[in-house]
């Protein structure tokens, strides 16, 4: 069965960058960029009449920033998928775009195979962080003793907190004096507790429902 096209918003306040990301896209076959925006208000404008399947959002533009724009966004049209779009050293703003409802994180330098697995699996209702991201976020991730998440137990908490810091299971079973397998077992009832299916989607949970801070 052949692919829908997927339906892309670039919103960003620089053209050299938008220009160029349009110019990627258009040569992949079954991706298609429908409108782009300056600025979050001018995406604002556009949105009433807007048909689109996901949405790049830049973090930092002049006016209202990525996070408002997002979260006004979704509060009117629930439904979109918006992926963040942002530069090395913006670490502490994406809590901000998590709470906000963002779906995916990517660098802008990322490769154009990092930025289509972003696109198929936001589109699919996924999470995704590219990966230099997620390896630069796991080191600042710590823990909130304030906030326990009542779906999870204890160990479950401990143990999502420690894929959040990129530990594999094998680290985790050692930092916690637990075998590996133990590990194995407490993850699969995360993943399904959380409906979570992979790491990125972990990482936004976890930001989402307060267990770490960056």
């Amino acid at each position: 069965m052949e692919k829908k096209e997927c339906r892309i918003v670039l919103v960003d306040d620089h053209s050299l960058f938008r220009n160029g990301l349009r110019g990627l896209l258009d040569r992949c076959e079954g991706y298609r960029v429908v409108a782009e925006a300056a600025s979050g208000e001018e995406f604002m404008a556009l949105l009433p009449g807007l048909e689109t399947d996901v949405v790049f959002m830049d973090f930092s533009m002049p006016g209202i920033d990525g996070a408002r724009t997002t979260e006004r966004a979704l509060a009117q049209r629930p439904e979109l998928k918006i992926i963040t779009l942002s530069m090395f050293g913006d670490e502490s703003y994406y809590q901000r775009m998590v709470q906000a409802g963002a779906r995916g994180f990517l660098l802008k330098d990322s490769d154009i195979s990092d930025v289509l697995q972003a696109i198929d699996t936001v589109e699919a209702g996924g999470s995704y962080f590219s990966p230099q991201l997620l390896s630069s976020l796991a080191g600042r991730m710590h823990a909130r003793e304030d906030a326990p998440d009542e779906q999870l137990s204890e160990r479950e908490r401990e143990i999502l907190v420690a894929v959040c810091r990129g530990l594999s299971n094998q680290e985790i079973a050692d930092e916690l004096f637990i075998s590996k397998r133990t590990v194995d077992k407490h993850r699969a009832n995360i993943l399904e507790k959380t409906g979570c299916k992979n790491t990125a989607s972990l990482v936004v949970y976890a930001i989402r429902h307060g267990i770490v801070d960056i």
